[in-house]
């Protein structure tokens, strides 16, 4: 009887959902384009309504279903670490790297004042888990073709206090992650993926997110799939996961999920340092953590949105070849307009079309006619950090010039390829942007 109920509630929401959400008619000039967008359907509600039926508000049967399936995405056999938000993952990746913890399994934790590399033009979040723990960004410049490092602009920045690099697949678009995870091994470095714009993306067809050390995902409304907030971290060596699984779950030693306890078969029974014999195992701490969980309802949500990635992958990258078709075919577009393109030996999981304006056209004033039109636009991000508030005071080191980073603050905005968009408004955005330039020239 009970499932029978559990059935009624959740076909009732399906419906529900169907009647409400009917599919709308795009009306050009009236009609928001967004840059990003959520693809929902019943089905996630049906997941969502599910998971809440079992009032188990933390994580449960789906968390764990969530972490065994998306390390299968990636070619990796560990179980993921999901947490509360792409941000989050980062600082739970990046933190991990300075947990004593690591001694345990034989790896040398950062200590303070030791140096990362990373970029400049990229999302702060990226890069403030460096500062927060007392290690210093050394931010080398990007290539303004693809918006990444390069190799050799990495290999230049290293110094005797070089411990890692941390980088993210740019709006989806991978930098040769190959080379340089090859260097990272050579010098005895770790490397953090950020891949929070870059589910599906692939180098010389191996998934990103599994060449590092650790490798981070965002689940926010306007990523790949979503659960509202969430964020993964993955590993491809199970030992860096049990690190970052204590500082995820409070610094604790014991891995028991919520709710279980005596995992290990001895929870009276370890013995530490400085703590008396027999100590809970349960509030013994190995790291400076955190509570960066996520819910079982965002988890529910997460797999039934596994099931459509490849379909919202597949459209991104059609997407992103419409509009690239469309610059090359428009004189105007072509003429002020130069495409980000994707890194030789990649396929990009495109997050959003990003182009470079390459004349003396004013992009604000292009950007502000395009949303006064009704597309939606995004900078990248901060630009370069370096010339944000938040970093005037902070120690870094830059390893020869920004200039490129400065011209993507000044040059560079993209617009959306997401799954919700269709032909009618990536023409309308094709005619938007033409008739923008227009208007200045």
């Amino acid at each position: 009887m009970e499932n029978q109920a559990r059935q009624r509630v959740i076909e009732s929401a399906k419906d529900f959902f169907k009647e409400s959400n009917a599919a709308k008619k795009f009306v050009a000039g009236e009609t928001y384009v967004p840059v990003t967008a959520k693809v929902v359907d019943e089905e996630d509600l049906g997941a969502l309504i599910d998971a809440s039926l079992d009032m188990w508000l933390t994580a449960g049967r789906f968390y764990n279903q969530f972490e065994k399936l998306l390390p299968e995405h990636f070619q990796l056999s560990s179980k993921a670490l999901l947490v509360n938000s792409g941000s989050s993952a980062n600082l739970l990746a990046v933190s991990s790297l300075g947990s004593p913890l690591l001694k345990t399994y034989g790896y040398r934790p950062i200590e303070k004042g030791d140096e990362i590399i990373t970029v400049a033009a990229g999302f702060p979040t990226t890069v403030n888990p460096i500062i927060q723990n007392g290690w210093v960004p050394v931010f080398v410049d990007v290539d303004r073709t693809t918006l990444n490092a390069l190799p050799e602009k990495i290999k230049e920045a290293k110094s005797d206090k070089t411990r890692a690099v941390v980088l993210a697949h740019t709006l989806g678009n991978p930098y040769n992650v190959e080379e340089i995870a090859q260097w990272c091994r050579d010098n005895e470095l770790y490397l953090i993926e950020d891949c929070c714009d870059a589910f599906g993306s692939t180098f010389n067809g191996k998934p990103v997110g599994s060449f590092g050390h650790y490798s981070t995902l965002s689940f926010y409304p306007a990523h790949h799939i979503t659960m509202g907030e969430g964020g993964a971290v993955m590993s491809r060596d199970g030992k860096m996961r049990r690190v970052a699984e204590s500082i995820r779950d409070w610094g604790r030693d014991c891995w028991c999920d919520p709710g279980k306890d005596n995992s290990c078969k001895k929870r009276f029974g370890w013995n530490f340092e400085g703590l008396p014999d027999g100590y809970d195992h349960k509030y013994t701490y190995s790291s400076i953590g955190y509570n960066l969980k996520a819910t079982d309802m965002q988890a529910a949500l997460g797999i039934a949105q596994l099931k459509k990635v490849h379909r919202f992958i597949e459209a991104r990258r059609e997407n992103w070849k419409t509009l690239q078709a469309g610059i090359q075919g428009s004189p105007i577009l072509s003429e002020h307009l130069q495409v980000v393109q994707p890194t030789e030996g990649s396929n990009p999981s495109w997050f959003g079309f990003a182009m470079n304006i390459v004349t003396s056209l004013d992009r604000s004033s292009l950007v502000k006619y395009l949303e006064d039109h009704k597309v939606g636009t995004r900078l990248l991000f901060g630009g370069n950090l370096i010339r944000q508030p938040a970093y005037k005071n902070t120690e870094y080191r830059v390893v020869g010039n920004l200039t490129n980073t400065d011209l993507i603050m000044t040059n560079t905005f993209w617009i959306g390829v997401h799954p919700a968009l269709n032909s009618e408004m990536i023409n309308y955005m094709l005619e938007t942007l033409e008739n923008g330039i227009k208007a200045q020239i």
